[in-house]
């Protein structure tokens, strides 16, 4: 493989070609006029304006795309995340032009694509799922009738998608009916797919994800956890690796179920199983066939380049290493800096980066998508950065987080690192006993913030009403990521 197009933008972009670079591979960037002039296009070896800013003329128009590299004689195609990364028409044209798709195969997308052909997949591995029912649902009087052997509250799910849409809580059968609608409503208009399933709610739950690794001749292998706890509307904000919770048994039997689902698709690349973790026990929730936002905390304790790996794989060539090689080292935080202001109700927040100066030091790793005097894009995510560090231990991960955000200047917008320091500092997260609902417990609580400090006082509180108010997934990476720009995002 002498030349790859990558499929996508910014920071993840990026982030990919440093990897084609240090393999000896070419790349190509595909960009629209809004990022002209993005340090991923200056990076890649070749680049090529795909069409104006809106994604859906340019970074989702897959035909074009395959003709661009018919043209360039690209021979992979590395979807990053997001955008055409689990989309498998996509993935079947490409394969059909001839170009290698740097990822899982067609057939693995569409039976984890869906929930309940995931359940059904893994059922015979013995995997731990969630009480609940393994099949579509719309008949109101079975419902009523599963939902009591189940016991309340149940959850309502929508089996396409994720990020909190088509999901509904139900605390009593009164509830039942209005639910179901809102839930097939929403899954209709996210997905374009009304089926639901019913499943007991787990109160208290931690998520949980094993990254794996695989290639196509049966080797199979996870690279531990991640812990993605903190979470406002069902998005993930911080994560961590490994997790203060998981024993080293725990730790095994999750790398064992997630290798076997992985194995239950035939699967091939890196993907993520994730998990339900409460009171000693976890339960299988979906797989993400692609690369996670998060991948740097699982690289940076375990010492493997994903993407390089990912590239090896899509060659045909088998793991050089096997799941006894792999060790953790340390531990590492990722939080994720968004352009959004955290004093106008978490806003996506437009300008100019007049300062943009990034923290440096050892164990200390920026991915980003921007430079200095650049403008935010309104029509993308808002994701400026990946802030991530490592270090020997938790504690001192935690302490090198708060040096790092401290030290990260950026002037002409505003961020949420003040977010990430007051999310990291808390008592809850710093003793490890928190769990999904960190943000509905604490973010009201402001015993742990400096009583003089009136602005965080002020951020506290509005992202307390915020995060609880709101349920939008922020779908740059989201297999639909047109429904979560910016100007949908603000209306």
């Amino acid at each position: 493989m002498k030349k790859i197009l990558v499929a996508n933008r910014g920071e993840i972009a990026l982030r990919v070609m440093k990897s084609c670079r240090k393999m000896g591979i070419k790349t190509v960037a595909i960009f629209s006029e809004a990022d002209a002039n993005a340090p991923f296009v200056k990076f890649a070896d070749e680049s090529v304006c795909v069409g104006p800013p809106p994604s859906a003329q340019s970074y989702l128009l897959g035909d074009k795309i395959i003709e661009i590299c018919k043209e360039l004689e690209v021979d992979g195609i590395h979807p990053g995340y997001g955008f055409l990364s689990e989309n498998a028409e996509f993935t079947k044209k490409v394969t059909a032009a001839g170009i290698t798709f740097i990822g899982p195969s067609p057939e693995a997308m569409q039976l984890m694509g869906s929930k309940l052909a995931a359940k059904a997949a893994v059922k015979s591995y013995g995997i731990p799922m969630v009480p609940g029912i393994d099949e579509a649902i719309t008949d109101i009087p079975l419902a009523l009738k599963k939902s009591k052997e189940i016991g309340y509250p149940i959850l309502i799910k929508a089996s396409a998608g994720g990020g909190g849409r088509g999901m509904r809580i139900v605390a009593n059968p009164e509830e039942i009916v209005e639910q179901m609608d809102m839930a097939v409503s929403e899954a209709i208009s996210a997905f374009g797919d009304g089926a639901v399933f019913i499943e007991r709610y787990v109160g208290s739950p931690r998520h949980i994800e094993i990254q794996i690794l695989a290639d196509q001749h049966g080797n199979i292998l996870h690279l531990f956890e991640r812990e993605c706890s903190i979470q406002r509307r069902h998005q993930k904000v911080i994560e961590e690796a490994p997790s203060a919770v998981l024993t080293p048994e725990l730790r095994e039997a999750m790398g064992k179920a997630a290798c076997d689902v992985a194995r239950a698709c035939d699967y091939y690349g890196a993907g993520t199983v994730e998990f339900l973790y409460e009171n000693g026990e976890f339960f299988f929730l979906e797989m993400n066939t692609r690369l996670q936002v998060e991948h740097p905390v699982s690289e940076m304790i375990s010492g493997v380049d994903l993407v390089e790996q990912q590239i090896k794989v899509a060659r045909g060539e088998k793991l050089a290493f096997t799941q006894e090689d792999l060790k953790i080292n340390g531990h590492a935080l990722e939080v994720r800096v968004y352009a959004e202001d955290p004093k106008n109700n978490f806003l996506p927040d437009i300008g100019t980066l007049e300062v943009y100066k990034r923290p440096e030091g050892d164990g200390v790793r920026v991915d980003d998508g921007f430079e200095e005097g650049m403008e935010i894009p309104i029509y993308y995510d808002p994701m400026i950065a990946k802030l991530v560090v490592w270090g020997e231990d938790r504690a001192t991960a935690i302490r090198k987080m708060t040096k790092a955000i401290e030290d990260f200047d950026i002037v002409g917008i505003q961020t949420t690192m003040s977010f990430c320091k007051y999310a990291i500092n808390h008592e809850a997260f710093v003793s490890g006993d928190f769990d999904t609902h960190f943000v509905k417990h604490y973010f009201s609580d402001t015993s742990v913030l400096d009583v003089n400090d009136k602005d965080m006082l002020e951020v506290a509180a509005l992202m307390n009403n915020y995060f609880l108010s709101n349920n939008e997934e922020t779908a740059n990476y989201a297999p639909s990521d047109e429904k979560s720009n910016w100007e949908n995002r603000s209306n």
